[in-house]
């Protein structure tokens, strides 16, 4: 039996010929939730033009496969709250970004010489660029654990080590590289999750706890890094010293009371169609360290291809890094373009900025493009068996 309901009034019931919606009791827009037994809600949004003759049922004529009468759908009125707000509020934000990126990017770009920076990139030594590839590799290595410990936190150790390297490893290049992270992510990896059994909700805690371990080991780095150098982010914020040194203090005492906090008893949140288990406290200080080995990595790769006469320490570097790349997933353009080369080049530049210019060029190649058609390649080549696979199936 499909029964179409709302927590107070049933909208329609099921004939022979398919199911006859009560004009008086359907709003115009509703959204369904396809709930299978034991399982949370995936839900849709539906519109309907119903007939405004008078005691006249509108009747929708379907032709449903016989597994879907295992369904039942439920009819819930759709929602304008404080979540559409502050979706709206973040795309405005996400432009404003953007937009003050590019205006800076333009400006500065105004004043360089190309062809010296052509040069900077052919002159770029042979072994600093396998160097910072390495270090490419721990960084895109280390993004693999952040699955590894999501499926530990929702208890599904049995999927093995390849299937959440491959999820991650596919999810996050090409993710960050079409612009759309909390689109395209959390698609590719239910497409690779779910031959392995795990269903829409399982890979919705998969990608907010991967956010978790990404944002933890985001701020900590940034904390530490403004600790040690004060002064690294004065040309983004404008802020003395004394004041970037007491924000750092703050965040680091957020995040340890989070830890303590998660560290206390087993936490979660939500409601019984959608529940997050959060990770334990030493899963949680584990995610800490992987995710300053991940942005640690990176930021060295970086480290390794600006010149040494350009005397930027390591700690001033990171911070502006870790700002940079914040400030590019803020502002949804694909890969960070624009919004992470002129943050890079406003934290770091004084006056010669082509060697500077040289080297993130080369860091884009090794850090964002390569992996991107790696990625590509390796999620087709996947794909591609997997259909033949299910050809040859009887």
């Amino acid at each position: 039996m499909l029964l179409l309901r709302s927590e107070r009034e049933v909208f329609a019931t099921e004939t022979s010929q398919g199911f006859d919606l009560m004009r008086d009791n359907l709003p115009p827009t509703v959204v369904f939730g396809w709930k299978f037994a034991g399982n949370a809600a995936v839900t849709s949004t539906c519109q309907w033009n119903l007939s405004n003759t008078p005691n006249q049922a509108a009747r929708l004529r379907t032709s449903l496969p016989e597994w879907m009468y295992a369904l039942k759908a439920v009819a819930l009125p759709k929602r304008h709250g404080l979540r559409a707000r502050l979706k709206g509020l973040g795309v405005v934000a996400g432009i404003a970004i953007a937009a003050a990126a590019v205006f800076a990017l333009t400006h500065i770009l105004k004043q360089i010489d190309y062809a010296e920076v052509l040069e900077a990139v052919r002159h770029t030594n042979a072994s600093h660029i396998v160097l910072a590839l390495v270090l490419v590799a721990i960084s895109y290595g280390s993004l693999t654990l952040y699955d590894v410990l999501a499926l530990r936190t929702i208890e599904r150790t049995d999927v093995p080590y390849r299937i959440a390297a491959l999820a991650s490893f596919t999810s996050y290049p090409i993710a960050h590289g079409v612009g759309a992270v909390s689109l395209i992510s959390p698609v590719i990896r239910y497409r690779i999750y779910s031959w392995n059994g795990l269903g829409v909700v399982d890979v919705a805690n998969i990608c907010f706890l991967t956010g978790l371990t990404f944002w933890l080991g985001n701020l900590t780095a940034l904390a530490l890094s403004l600790l040690a150098e004060p002064g690294a982010i004065s040309h983004l914020e404008y802020l003395t010293p004394p004041v970037t040194r007491l924000l750092a203090v703050a965040l680091l005492l957020g995040i340890v009371g989070f830890l303590l906090w998660s560290w206390l008893s087993p936490r979660s949140f939500g409601n019984r169609r959608w529940s997050v288990r959060l990770p334990s406290g030493p899963v949680v200080l584990l995610q800490i360290a992987i995710g300053i080995v991940d942005l640690g990595a990176a930021a060295l790769a970086m480290y390794v291809l600006i010149p040494g006469g350009m005397n930027i320490g390591i700690f001033r570097l990171t911070a502006v890094f870790i700002a940079a790349i914040l400030l590019g997933f803020a502002s949804h353009a694909p890969a960070g373009i624009g919004v992470f080369d002129a943050t890079i080049l406003i934290g770091l530049g004084d006056a010669d900025k082509e060697p500077l210019i040289a080297a993130l060029l080369v860091f884009r190649f090794l850090y964002h493009l390569l992996p991107f058609v790696i990625a590509l390649g390796l999620l087709g080549v996947v794909e591609a068996m997997r259909v033949l696979r299910a050809r040859n199936l009887p």
